[in-house]
């Protein structure tokens, strides 16, 4: 998380900038979350937050970028953790998901999906992220089979499973985030995720 909101010449940091951000996405949705409001919420001008952004799309981008690479740390700690492997799949499929219907990550990725066709920049930035979860993955089962925790599959079959599954994931994550309001419940999607799990990487 950020640490103070204004550096000493009484400007707000960029990391703030992110914060707040995300926290108003939280509260409000995406919809109402624009410079002005972003600025009157940091005490500061829109004018400040497009000198560091550029634009409301950059910010969003950066926003998504920040919350990412504070959940690829999370990633990387869980990998390194001495634990068996069928409990680390399932740490990673709660990390993956969404906390809920107002998840301001997974706001954003919807956003960032449905502005990726008309964008090489938003496509690039996409991919990258998606790599690190699925290099991640890749790297949990692969470790599952070599100590006999999930049924024999080799370095293409690790690929392919571990692509199917995130996919899924993104399928139940956005049913959780735009579904119907009797759907929006991330239990049952975790559920169906620990389900997928158990068909696509089978327990020796």
């Amino acid at each position: 998380m950020a640490g103070a909101a204004r550096r000493r010449d009484g400007h707000v940091t960029q990391e703030r900038m992110l914060e707040e951000a995300m926290a108003a996405i939280a509260e409000n949705g995406l919809a109402t979350l624009t410079m002005s409001a972003l600025a009157e919420r940091l005490g500061t001008s829109g004018g400040h937050i497009l000198y560091y952004f550029g634009s409301k799309d950059l910010l969003l981008l950066a926003a998504l970028r920040w919350s990412e690479a504070a959940l690829a740390e999370e990633r990387r700690a869980l990998l390194g953790r001495r634990l068996a492997a069928e409990r680390k799949l399932d740490l990673f499929l709660r990390l993956y998901l969404p906390h809920g219907p107002r998840d301001p990550r997974w706001t954003l990725w919807i956003e960032l999906w449905a502005r990726t066709p008309a964008n090489a920049s938003l496509r690039e930035a996409q991919q990258e992220l998606d790599n690190g979860w699925q290099e991640d993955l890749e790297a949990l089962v692969a470790t599952g089979v070599a100590q006999s925790r999930f049924a024999p599959l080799d370095a293409t079959e690790v690929t392919e499973r571990a692509s199917e599954l995130l996919a899924l994931l993104d399928g139940l994550s956005t049913r959780v985030v735009l579904g119907p309001e009797e759907g929006r419940d991330r239990r049952p999607a975790l559920e169906a995720a620990r389900a997928a799990a158990a068909r696509l990487i089978v327990r020796a």
